[in-house]
């Protein structure tokens, strides 16, 4: 039997990423503040904050079984500047106005903590990705579309914002939200192995 998985996250799109790959896991919601430290760069920020998600929902799941535990968090980075998901559509606009006609950095925390011995391993994954440049008409339509919202960089390159992406640099699911290569590279080092449908 496979050692049981748990997904600390509220994201439907991390969720969709490992059940299309055929990985049987559960959720556990995590409660933590995701707040970035003055000055903490990108890379620092999302893998602090992966590995409070992964402990944070090691600790509420009540685990007692075997069970490995998924933490990740991702932002969007360029010049220095973390964008996150956005407050409102003006803060949409903006974001996108930004991001237009360059090219900007995805980047995500993987934390994998194995129950009940706390062995660990997590990796930083980052993805270049080139946005064509948008008119105002674009950006105020892609805004009122409403998919920005709830997305870190104000996008998803899995919907109607992909029209607009001529370029990525590194892994695709990466920008989706989770590296699904990576972590299943981490998850073999702790010992998991897919027996096949449930």
């Amino acid at each position: 039997m496979a050692t049981k998985l748990i997904l600390a996250s509220t994201s439907p799109r991390r969720a969709e990423i490992l059940r299309d790959a055929g990985i049987v896991f559960d959720i556990c919601v995590p409660h933590i503040e995701e707040a970035r430290l003055p000055h903490e760069a990108a890379g620092k920020m999302v893998a602090r904050l992966a590995e409070a998600k992964a402990r944070a929902a090691a600790e509420s799941s009540g685990e007692k079984n075997p069970a490995i535990i998924i933490g990740a968090d991702t932002a969007v980075e360029l010049d220095g500047e973390i964008f996150g998901k956005p407050r409102d559509a003006a803060d949409a606009r903006e974001m996108l106005s930004y991001l237009s006609g360059r090219t900007h950095y995805v980047v995500t925390g993987i934390y994998v903590l194995r129950l009940p011995d706390g062995a660990a391993r997590s990796v930083v994954e980052t993805t270049a990705v080139t946005f064509a440049r948008l008119d105002q008409k674009e950006i105020d339509a892609y805004v009122t579309s409403g998919e920005p919202f709830d997305k870190a960089g104000g996008y998803a390159i899995q919907g109607r914002a992909g029209r607009y992406i001529p370029r990525v640099e590194g892994c695709y699911f990466n920008v989706v939200g989770l590296p699904l290569a990576r972590l299943y590279t981490l998850l073999g080092e702790l010992g998991w192995r897919d027996d096949g449908p449930a």
